[in-house]
């Protein structure tokens, strides 16, 4: 195995903390009577407290956490738009941010001039700008509205635009904070093709997402963040994991092994084809079954498991369980092993990834187990149609 070594450091934060007031005195009857006493209705808020990183040029990292946890401040603070209280913040390279989408369009100028001022904010000259902006607005969509004020844009013309502004201006290192699953599919579909191509050319990219899927298929490494310090580092799946910890209420990355409460777990998802042997490519039309692994710690009466497949996206697919198909399961002694499989007589979605979970649950005492993204499955077939479901299609004149 060829050992591949890592590109130059490009982000490396410090012991950086960074701190915001917040004012408590919402409405105007608090701030008249609290006048004199301003300071009462003040706190502090801890964004970030100490945090230190090193990200590598080449490498897709996933900043994950908790809504509060600091990592869209972090972001923030990687692109220069917010200073540390305290710490230090070093980045090598043109940075392009996707954090708000049209944070710098003025409402009054047509769409053709917020391109050139957004570009220049950006860091390209006229020159540069003229030379591209007609691929800008080929990738945005919106020729025949380029020359309108952007006030009139619907939200979906605004972020497309301003999507294709920053991701045409060469840069480094891109940063994303959330905007990777708004806009319509084929829009969507567009936005992560133009990712893939950043990372075929070896750029930089930090993510931002709520999305598992998309984490799980783009990022090298994660940081999993809480009460504005990393809490975890490791790769996507890991991250991941350490993700839902803290959102179960546990430590991130601590073993799943160790709650003796749980008595039925998720160990395996595997898709087989239609004679039954493992495989991760299926054409559209294809049977598929996917086995779901289950083991028991105690004694289980009563249990169901079922399944979901995501878009990369994160959104649901088709689902089913053992409940909804009215399949009764035998009780589990403990330590037994037992696996269930679900039969797709035929596959009709459309070509792309899928994220394969799955979830049992002991009925007994009303807990859950999940595994998520057991099982990654690659569809492939008719291009002639977009979306997540496949469908025979003609045309013909009316």
């Amino acid at each position: 195995m060829v050992d591949i070594q890592p590109g130059p450091e490009v982000v490396r934060l410090h012991d950086v903390s960074k701190t915001f007031v917040v004012r408590t005195d919402n409405t105007l009857k608090d701030r008249v009577v609290g006048f004199f006493k301003a300071r009462r209705h003040r706190r502090t808020h801890t964004a970030l407290d100490g945090v230190s990183l090193s990200i590598h040029a080449g490498t897709t990292v996933g900043l994950l956490g908790a809504n509060g946890s600091g990592k869209s401040t972090l972001l923030k603070m990687i692109g220069g738009i917010l200073a540390p209280d305290r710490g230090e913040v070093l980045v090598r390279g043109r940075i392009a941010a996707l954090l708000e989408l049209g944070a710098g369009f003025h409402p009054e100028l047509s769409g053709r001039e917020n391109v050139y001022l957004n570009a220049a904010l950006l860091g390209l000259s006229r020159a540069e700008t003229d030379a591209r902006f007609d691929e800008i607005v080929a990738f945005a969509g919106i020729e025949e509205f380029i020359d309108n004020e952007v006030k009139f844009y619907s939200s979906g013309m605004y972020m497309r635009l301003a999507f294709a502004v920053a991701v045409h201006t060469d840069p480094d290192i891109l940063l994303v904070d959330e905007v990777l699953a708004v806009g319509d599919e084929a829009f969507q579909r567009k936005c992560m093709d133009k990712i893939r191509s950043f990372q075929q050319e070896g750029r930089t990219i930090i993510i931002v997402s709520h999305a598992s899927g998309q984490i799980a298929e783009l990022c090298d490494s994660t940081y999993v963040m809480k009460d504005g310090s990393v809490e975890f580092e490791g790769d996507a799946q890991a991250g991941l994991s350490a993700l839902r910890d803290i959102l179960e209420g546990r430590r991130a990355g601590e073993s799943a092994e160790i709650e003796t409460t749980r008595r039925l777990r998720v160990t395996s998802v595997e898709a087989l084809d239609g004679q039954g042997r493992p495989t991760d490519r299926f054409v559209q039309g294809d049977p598929m079954t996917l086995r779901l692994g289950v083991t028991s710690s105690g004694p289980v009466t009563e249990w169901t498991i079922g399944f979901g497949i995501d878009s990369p996206s994160g959104q649901m697919v088709l689902g089913s369980s053992s409940d909804r198909l009215k399949l009764d399961l035998d009780a589990l002694a403990e330590g037994e092993s037992r696996h269930v499989d679900f039969e797709i007589k035929e596959l009709h979605f459309g070509v792309g990834e899928y994220f394969v979970n799955a979830r049992a649950t002991d009925l007994d005492g009303s807990e859950s187990d999940v595994l998520w993204q057991g099982a990654l499955i690659h569809v492939v077939g008719s291009e002639s149609s977009l979306g997540v479901v496949d469908a025979d299609i003609s045309a013909r004149p009316a």
